[in-house]
């Protein structure tokens, strides 16, 4: 089970019950775990950014080369 789902079993029962404090405790594992996976995102778009980032200077690269050196292709 995940923490957000956890959360929102938590937030319930504290609604159910009128625990205030359990609802609350559950609310917060919500944001807590939202919070957890937007890290995790932004640590995946960072990779792919930095993936495409090499791909591109190894492109270009290989144009220079292909084109001849600094000179080109007089």
């Amino acid at each position: 089970m995940s923490e957000k789902a956890k959360g929102k079993a938590k937030e319930a029962y504290g609604a159910v019950t009128g625990d205030e404090g359990k609802k609350a405790e559950g609310q917060a594992q919500q944001r807590k775990a939202s919070a957890r996976e937007e890290r995790e995102q932004q640590k995946r778009t960072r990779a792919e950014q930095d993936k495409a980032d090499r791909a591109e200077k190894s492109r270009d690269k290989q144009r220079r080369k292909d084109k001849g050196g600094l000179l080109g292709n007089l």
